[in-house]
């Protein structure tokens, strides 16, 4: 059997790129390197034995953990793609003859993110490299959410009862615990019931990068963190949202924070919209729409989002890498179209 050469190898590349591989677009565009001062903090807290091989660069383990978020994959389908598809290899910088991160190593680099509390960090520390090269947030912002689907739990009604009381049930072994997500909660949308977390974001109206974010369980109302999502940092005091969101609480709160609101209206059995309501729904939601690119550019690049993680403090890890890696897309796709 032929060994390939140097040739066979740019061959295929070359026809991976007239495919138009978004992965170098990522590379071509995106500063990685900003990311290592914040990242190199997890080496920091490693034990300094010389003992075992040498750690993966922090750089290649956190564009492995963004390409988990932007596919939706687990950490063995991660490890098989990255042994399996050139374009993921070049994307990370490695070579035939590299050494692979196993799913076991990715699981430990996110569970080490996860309890530094890193990926909100990166989060922002990103909307510093959007603003730095012109895409600051405009033209107003877009609030809306989400539902994060996680695996359901086959409890018992009594168990299901203590838990709701914040209570663990007593014959639940060690081992079972550490299987049982007990933050992740039911919820209702359009007569259909889900179970997990909610993704709370705010999305600038110019450029559809969220700004924003915040990761609840499924039964908290949208409503509810409205107040921690508005930013000010937007050239517009402008705020829409869909009906969910507007009360005389959110409106006086948007009036003190100098906000306008542009939240849409919603009639009910007593009181149907006037006209010019109408009127104004209908103005509001061809901006408001802009939210469901958003979401939908994240479904059409991996599908329905389905958090395997236990607990909330890994969800919200999870749903933020998840974030930023669609403000890393997006920005690359700003970037190289202009």
């Amino acid at each position: 059997m032929m060994q390939p050469g140097f040739f066979d190898w740019q061959n295929r590349f070359e026809k991976i790129d007239k495919n138009a591989d978004p992965l170098v677009k990522l590379n071509k565009v995106v500063p990685w390197n900003s990311f290592r001062p914040a990242l190199g903090t997890l080496r920091a807290r490693e034990n300094k034995s010389n003992a075992g091989a040498k750690p993966h660069d922090v750089i290649v383990m956190f564009k492995i953990l963004i390409l988990q978020s932007l596919y939706n994959l687990s950490d063995e389908a991660t490890e098989y793609q990255v042994l399996d598809r050139l374009s993921f290899m070049r994307f990370l910088g490695l070579r035939l003859g590299s050494r692979v991160p196993d799913a076991k190593t990715i699981w430990l680099f996110r569970e080490q993110l996860t309890e530094a509390g890193l990926a909100g960090e990166l989060f922002r520390q990103f909307e510093t490299v959007l603003e730095e090269n012109g895409f600051a947030a405009k033209k107003g912002r877009i609030i809306d959410a989400s539902i994060v689907q996680a695996p359901k739990q086959r409890n018992s009604r009594e168990e299901n009862a203590q838990i709701k009381e914040g209570e663990i049930p007593q014959d639940w072994e060690e081992a079972k615990r550490r299987q049982k997500d007990i933050d992740a909660q039911w919820t209702k949308r359009n007569g259909k019931r889900y179970y997990g977390y909610k993704n709370h974001v705010n999305v600038d109206v110019k450029n559809k990068i969220i700004r924003a974010y915040a990761v609840t369980d499924a039964s908290v109302h949208d409503s509810n963190v409205f107040d921690e999502l508005l930013e000010e940092s937007n050239t517009s005091a402008e705020v829409y949202a869909n009906s969910a969101y507007r009360s005389k609480e959110s409106i006086e709160l948007l009036q003190q924070r100098g906000f306008r609101e542009r939240l849409q209206r919603k009639g009910c059995k007593h009181r149907t919209l006037t006209t010019r309501e109408q009127q104004g729904n209908k103005t509001r939601a061809k901006m408001r729409c802009r939210i469901e690119h958003v979401f939908g550019v994240m479904a059409m690049m991996a599908g329905s989002l389905v958090v395997r993680t236990i607990g909330i403090i890994r969800a919200r890890a999870k749903i933020g890498l998840r974030n930023l890696a669609y403000n890393i897309n997006r920005y690359a796709l700003l970037a190289i179209t202009g």
